[in-house]
């Protein structure tokens, strides 16, 4: 006569919750996103770490905006609506000026850092194409040239002293023009010395160039570049500034 399966692997635990037939699985818990409220906080103490001052200027601002609201409110015989019309007014101001502080003090941490210019390049607005690394590359002294592309064209953002970085942005601007040769490419250096662009107002400084491509020619560039690929031989998630060219590989090219 055959053996009855064990009853320990064929009836399910005591312990465990009995589900309906037409009863859906329980789903997992999903990680909770902080707050707004915890975002802003989180901000205000980094940007009050690097600006001091702030607290005072979103106070001034806030009480600036209520002030104005109750007078207007007053003259109008009607103060109790200015408060309340002000307050949230005030508020939204506060706000405003925290987020322009924190932009600068964001960027004062990272000033003077390998990378600095292109994560500067990551605040652009939508219609520009952007690259996480650098186009061209000193691994020695860690000078470096950073890409965008939009409709003004193609323009080449140089990290690094201006003497020592010139020979990477006039390789690369050469390059681009041959591939290139109908696309206006302009150079701009990342810095606080003469005749550059300090980082917090790269993007405001690449939003004013005059316009000269569409869209469709924009992702048309985009495109060739990329088809081209990087001038430097770095594998995927190596970092470009540890590594070093290779020299065969680039002869053979």
């Amino acid at each position: 006569m055959a053996k009855s399966p064990d009853s320990s692997n064929s009836t399910p635990s005591a312990d465990a919750p009995k589900r309906g037939l037409f009863q859906r699985k329980p789903m997992e818990a999903k990680a909770k996103k902080p707050s707004q409220l915890k975002q802003i906080a989180e901000v205000f103490k980094m940007t009050r770490r690097n600006d001091p001052q702030v607290v005072w200027i979103m106070l001034l601002a806030f009480l600036a905006v209520v002030a104005v609201a109750f007078l207007i409110g007053f003259l109008l015989e009607n103060w109790v609506t200015g408060l309340i019309i002000g307050i949230p007014l005030g508020l939204l101001a506060a706000v405003f000026i925290l987020s322009r502080r924190a932009e600068k003090a964001a960027f004062a941490q990272i000033e003077n850092q390998p990378g600095a210019s292109g994560a500067a390049l990551g605040t652009l607005r939508r219609g520009w194409v952007t690259q996480d690394q650098p186009v061209a590359v000193n691994p020695r002294t860690q000078d470096a040239v950073f890409m965008a592309i939009g409709r003004p064209g193609v323009v080449l953002v140089s990290e690094g002293p201006t003497h020592r970085v010139k020979p990477l942005v006039d390789a690369e601007r050469k390059r681009l023009a041959r591939i290139l040769p109908n696309v206006t490419i302009h150079v701009l250096e990342s810095g606080r010395g003469e005749g550059q662009v300090p980082l917090n107002k790269l993007a405001k400084t690449m939003g004013k160039l005059k316009n000269e491509l569409t869209k469709v020619e924009v992702n048309a560039v985009s495109k060739r570049i990329n088809s081209l690929g990087n001038r430097l031989p770095i594998p995927k998630g190596i970092d470009p500034y540890k590594a070093r060219p290779d020299r065969k590989a680039a002869r053979g090219r």
